[in-house]
């Protein structure tokens, strides 16, 4: 069943984080945040929704961080129930499509609930003072592939904000599958 994240809270900070990454470093928000904002993207290998954007996600990447804009994807999901998921297989995943920004295993959720994630993809895009600016969706592709002449709403949004500070007052939520939180 597909999730729907809440609208921008703007300014609301960046959490914090120190995860360990698929090329065997270990990171903290700090580090990754750029010059002009950061972006936080909480992704996983099994999502339909991420996997239908995911070249999409890699180029979006990579022409933010030519813009200033550190660059982070983040899975939380649980591997037990789904071993996708897990960081050997998201070793493959990141090697595999060239992830230009680290990608992050949060094993214990820690830092998906310190975001109030709600799905995958779900995306939030920081200023340079790490303030909340953008919490929208990719582009209108949805969980479906091969649309590549979408507006790139989070590209164009987070390269306003590494140029202004500001997000767009409008913003359309991100849809996609459910955080696969564990058992308590």
């Amino acid at each position: 069943m597909a999730a729907t994240p809440p609208v921008c809270d703007f300014d609301w900070p960046a959490p914090d984080f120190r995860l360990p990454a698929t090329d065997g470093a270990t990171y903290a928000r700090d580090e990754i945040a750029g010059p002009n904002g950061l972006l936080v993207m909480f992704i996983c290998n099994h999502c339909p929704y991420v996997l239908a954007v995911m070249d999409k996600i890699v180029r979006d990447g990579r022409d933010l961080q030519g813009l200033g804009v550190g660059v982070a994807a983040i899975c939380s999901n649980d591997a037990t129930t789904h071993p996708a998921d897990g960081f050997a297989p998201m070793a493959e995943m990141a090697e595999a499509k060239g992830f230009p920004f680290p990608y992050l295993h949060d094993e214990d959720q820690s830092v998906a609930r310190a975001y109030g994630a709600v799905c995958t993809p779900d995306f939030f895009g920081f200023n340079a003072g790490l303030g909340l600016q953008y919490r929208g969706r990719l582009d209108a592709a949805r969980a479906v592939g091969g649309l590549d002449d979408l507006p790139r709403d989070l590209f164009e949004a987070m390269k306003t904000v590494a140029e202004t500070g500001r997000g767009p007052a409008e913003q359309i939520p991100s849809m996609g599958c459910s955080i696969k939180w564990k058992a308590a």
